[in-house]
């Protein structure tokens, strides 16, 4: 008879279906499952809380419980508010007012799902963290180096978000989902009973309950929304902006700027407190750089290399060339630890319009993840404003 005791996993449950099949499947194969929520939203009033239905909200927390008591696992909720204030929430805000576009996800599932969640789970007696989201890991043979692949259902692939995770990180990722469609998960959730099969997908920044970003970042730093000018490229003024953290690279509506041509947002100056507009032609670039990078199947990028790459989370693959770039400097994280901002030079063979400060261009090689790194800036000619009238 083996009696060998069962490997433990936490499943992080968010309340959807995706975290409850994963959950699900792992029971089956005979693991030792711990449902976890994490509480990561910030207070809001009682009322409102429970009307927000997003991930890991009170609504949420109920129907991961759910979903725990039909599958026979404990479930528990942590309570991770004051961290991910301060590593999430604080990283979102200041990098809006600094003019670039954050994705909080991706420093969620770095810092929070595969960095806090994951010391609680070791100091439960778990040896892995699994979640719901549609990507793959598996071991090189050559290097015993892991690589993040993508999810073999490629309208749900979401191994651009989980880019930044660490080898270490990585042994001890768990994506059940990986080799499914979003199809077959739904049916799986439907003939196991489980209350969020039919369950929609949330889509919303998670901890902004309003579902207006804007409106949660003006709560808390109201200088966000101090008017300023839209100039061109040449600096002379076009109009009036509502504040720097209500655009984006490559804004087209919301301007308030009559003119005969289309004009684009294609720089933000928060030294300034400008918006900087441009055409079409204006906005189109092919050359940018990225920090933080962080690679997979290596430790380090030593020279040029072919990839495709993603400007942005649902963009399309272009063929494009990284680099190295030599500077290496140490910057501190918004957690207060002192990480290497290693940067890397990413030349497109095609250029694209809106390449965004602060979202992550990620670099694949067929279906692994090289890697990635968070864009600085666009290298355009005369971005800058060079005076404003």
């Amino acid at each position: 008879m083996n009696c060998a005791p069962r490997v433990r996993v936490v499943a992080a449950m968010s309340g959807g279906v995706d975290s409850s099949v994963a959950a699900a499947l792992l029971r089956e194969q005979g693991y030792d499952v711990v449902g976890v929520t994490m509480q990561i939203w910030p207070d809001v009033a009682e009322d409102e809380a429970y009307s927000h239905g997003g991930c890991c909200s009170v609504t949420a927390a109920h129907d991961a419980r759910r979903v725990a008591a039909v599958l026979g696992i404990p479930h528990y909720v942590l309570n991770f508010k004051e961290v991910f204030a301060g590593r999430v929430i604080s990283n979102f805000c200041a990098e809006y007012e600094s003019g670039r576009t954050p994705n909080p996800c991706l420093i969620c599932n770095r810092d929070i799902k595969f960095g806090e969640l994951l010391g609680k789970a070791r100091e439960l007696g778990a040896s892995f963290v699994a979640t719901g989201h549609y990507a793959r890991v598996v071991t090189d043979p050559s290097t015993g180096r892991r690589l993040l692949l993508k999810g073999v259902d490629r309208g749900k692939d979401q191994s651009y978000a989980l880019y930044m995770l660490s080898q270490e990180q990585l042994a001890a990722a768990m994506f059940p989902l990986g080799g499914m469609r979003k199809t077959e998960v739904r049916r799986l959730a439907a003939r196991l009973g489980l209350p969020t099969a039919d369950k929609p997908e949330s889509q919303e920044i998670c901890f902004v309950t309003s579902g207006d970003y804007r409106e949660f970042l003006e709560s808390r730093h109201p200088r966000v929304a101090t008017p300023g000018p839209i100039v061109d490229r040449s600096g002379n003024v076009l109009g009036t902006h509502r504040g720097l953290a209500f655009y984006t690279v490559g804004q087209r509506r919301g301007l308030g700027i009559a003119k005969e041509i289309p004009l684009y947002v294609i720089d933000i100056d928060p030294a300034r407190n400008a918006l900087v507009v441009g055409t079409a032609g204006e906005a189109m670039s092919s050359e940018f750089a990225v920090y933080q990078a962080n690679f997979i199947p290596f430790d380090s990028l030593t020279g040029p290399l072919d990839v495709r790459c993603k400007i942005r989370y649902r963009a399309a693959e272009a063929p494009a060339t990284i680099e190295p770039i030599d500077s290496v400097a140490w910057s501190s994280s918004p957690g207060g630890r002192l990480t290497q901002n290693r940067r890397a030079r990413v030349r497109l063979h095609e250029p694209q319009r809106a390449i965004t400060p602060g979202q992550s261009a990620v670099f694949y090689d067929g279906e692994v993840v090289v890697g990635g790194g968070i864009i600085e800036r666009a290298m355009l000619p005369d971005v800058h404003v060079l005076r404003i009238m």
